[in-house]
C-alpha cells in the first residue's frame, strides 16, 4: 500500500512567508521613520486644512445658525447656511452617492490618494506618531527606549505622549459630538458639571477611546484589517490606474554600493531599508502591488532622498500604473470603467442640483384620524376629522390660509394658521358637509394654504371625505 509524506518546508523564508500569509499573526510595532519631501509637503498642507476645518466648522455660525449641525432632537441638519429636513433624506441619499461615485472615480484614476491624503485615519494616525516622536525621539531612539528597562525617564516620556494623545483624543470627541449637539452649549455644561444628557456624555467616552485606541494602538490594523476599501479597491484599479510602484527593471539586482561607485551588474536599488522604515503600514513596497498600500507616498519621499545622495535620478520609486512600469514610458489612458464611474457622478451632481434648485421651502401633509368613518354633529351635519402637518424650512415665521376643494360644499373648522421659523407643527381639524349636498359614500378633497407674506407660496395636500351613501 502506496502512501504520501507531506512535506513541510521549515527553512527561514517559508516561515517568513507564513508568517507574512497568516492573517491573524501577531501585530509587530511599527516605527515609522520621519521624512521630508516634496509628497509630505502636500500631505501636511493637505491634512492641516482638513483638521482645521474639522476642529473650527463647529464653532461657526452663520446668521445665528450653526455653520454644520444635525440636530438629531429637532430633526435639523444646518450645512452652510441651509437648513434640511428629514423630508429632504433624497437630497442626503444622492449626496451619498455622488460621494461614494467621486472616491470611484479618483481611485480608478488615482488609486488610494483619498487613504493617502485625506482618509481621518491616515490624519491622526499621522499627529499621534509625530506626538510619539516630539516625546520618545526619532526612530532609533524609540526603538532603543522600548527596549530599555524600567527608569524614570521612559516613564515620563511615555506618560507624556500618552496624554498628549488623550488630550487630543477628547478634543476629537467633544468637536464629533458638537456637530450633533450644539457645541457652544456642549462646551459650557460639561465644564460646569451641568450637561444633563447622558447620551452626550457616553458619545463623548466612546470616540475618545476610538479615537486613542485606532490612532494611538491599533493604526496600520484600521487600514488592513477593518477598512472596507482596502478590501474592495482591487475591483477599481485596472493596468492603468496610477499606484504607488517599484521600477523593478531599473532597481534590480539590489545591492549596497558607496557613493558614487560604479556596479555595473547591481540595479540603482541600494537596498538601504528606507522605502521600508517610512512606511505607516509596515510593507515593503518592492513586493509589488499590496491591498495594504494607502498611497501615502511617503517610500516615494524616502527613496528620492537616496537617489538624490547617490547622484541617480529619481523615481525609483514613484506614482505610475503598470503599464508605464512595464514599457518605461507615460501612458496614461481613461478606460470605460473610470468613464462609467464619471458617468455615473456627474448625472448624480446634475440631479442633485436640479432638486437642491426646486426644493420646496415648505410641505404639507394631510391624514385622516383614526377612529369612525364619519360623524354626525347634534346640527346634523357629516364631520369627518383630520390632522394637518406643515413644514416650514424656511427661517422666518408665516401665516397660512386654508381652503378646500371638493366635488360638493364642504366647510372647514380651521381658516387660518401660524407657524414659527423652522417649525414642523400639526393642527387637528375637522370638515362638515350637509347631509343633501353628498353626492358620493367616498370623494376626493384637497387642502389648499396660501402664505399671507408670500402669495406665491401654495401647498397642497391630498385626503378623502367619507360619509353616508345618498339616496340613489
Amino acid at each position: 500500500m502506496n502512501s504520501n509524506i507531506p512535506l513541510v518546508d521549515v527553512s527561514d523564508d517559508a516561515r517568513h512567508l507564513n508568517k507574512k500569509n497568516n492573517l491573524y499573526a501577531a501585530r509587530e510595532k511599527i516605527y515609522v521613520r520621519s521624512i521630508t519631501g516634496f509628497f509630505q509637503r502636500i500631505r501636511s498642507v493637505t491634512l492641516s486644512l482638513l483638521l482645521g476645518m474639522y476642529f473650527s466648522f463647529a464653532w461657526i455660525r452663520i446668521n445665528d445658525a450653526p455653520l454644520i449641525l444635525f440636530d438629531l432632537s429637532e430633526q435639523k441638519f444646518y450645512l452652510f447656511g441651509a437648513v434640511f429636513w428629514p423630508q429632504d433624506f433624497t437630497l442626503l441619499a444622492l449626496a451619498l452617492i455622488i460621494c461614494a461615485f467621486g472616491l470611484f472615480f479618483i481611485s480608478a484614476l488615482f488609486g488610494r490618494v483619498w487613504c493617502g491624503y485625506s482618509c481621518p485615519q491616515t490624519a491622526w494616525s499621522l499627529i499621534f506618531i509625530w506626538l510619539e516622536e516630539f516625546f520618545e525621539g526619532s526612530r532609533n531612539q524609540r526603538i532603543k527606549l522600548d527596549k530599555s528597562g524600567g527608569n524614570l525617564n521612559k516613564w515620563l516620556r511615555k506618560g507624556g505622549k500618552h496624554l498628549s494623545w488623550l488630550i487630543l483624543a477628547v478634543a476629537t470627541a467633544l468637536t464629533f459630538v458638537g456637530y450633533f449637539y450644539p457645541i457652544r452649549d456642549l462646551v459650557s455644561e460639561l465644564f460646569t458639571l451641568s450637561l444633563d444628557s447622558g447620551w452626550a456624555l457616553f458619545w463623548i467616552g466612546f470616540f475618545t477611546l476610538a479615537t486613542y485606541a485606532n490612532a494611538g494602538w491599533l493604526r496600520e490594523q484600521v487600514c488592513i484589517y477593518m477598512c472596507p476599501y482596502a478590501r474592495f479597491q482591487s475591483v477599481m484599479f485596472n493596468e492603468n490606474t496610477m499606484i504607488v510602484g517599484y521600477d523593478k527593471q531599473r532597481g534590480e539586482p539590489r545591492g549596497s554600493r558607496s557613493r558614487g561607485a560604479t556596479q555595473d551588474n547591481l540595479g540603482d536599488c541600494i537596498d538601504c531599508q528606507m522605502c521600508v522604515q517610512v512606511c505607516p503600514v509596515g510593507i515593503d513596497i518592492r513586493d509589488g502591488l499590496q491591498y495594504e498600500c494607502i498611497g501615502c507616498a511617503l517610500c516615494i519621499d524616502a527613496c528620492d532622498s537616496i537617489m538624490s545622495k547617490m547622484n541617480y535620478d529619481k523615481g525609483l520609486i514613484r506614482y505610475a500604473s503598470e503599464v508605464e512600469f512595464e514599457q518605461q514610458k507615460k501612458s496614461r489612458k481613461l478606460d470605460a470603467r473610470a468613464l462609467a464611474y464619471g458617468t455615473f457622478m456627474l448625472a448624480a451632481v446634475g440631479l442633485f442640483t436640479v432638486l437642491m434648485l426646486n426644493r420646496p421651502m415648505a410641505e404639507l401633509s394631510a391624514m385622516r384620524d383614526r377612529g369612525p368613518l364619519y360623524q354626525e354633529s347634534g346640527l346634523g351635519k357629516i364631520l369627518n376629522f383630520y390632522t394637518l402637518k406643515l413644514v416650514n424650512k424656511r427661517e422666518t415665521a408665516d401665516s397660512f390660509v386654508v381652503s378646500l376643494e371638493s366635488d360638493f360644499p364642504m366647510q372647514v373648522s380651521l381658516k387660518r394658521l401660524s407657524i414659527g421659523p423652522g417649525e414642523v407643527k400639526t393642527f387637528p381639524l375637522s370638515v362638515e358637509v350637509n347631509p343633501e349636498d353628498i353626492t358620493a359614500s367616498s370623494s376626493e378633497l384637497r387642502f389648499r394654504m396660501q402664505s399671507i407674506s408670500n402669495p406665491e407660496l401654495q401647498l397642497s395636500a391630498e385626503s378623502k371625505f367619507l360619509g353616508p351613501r345618498p339616496p340613489s
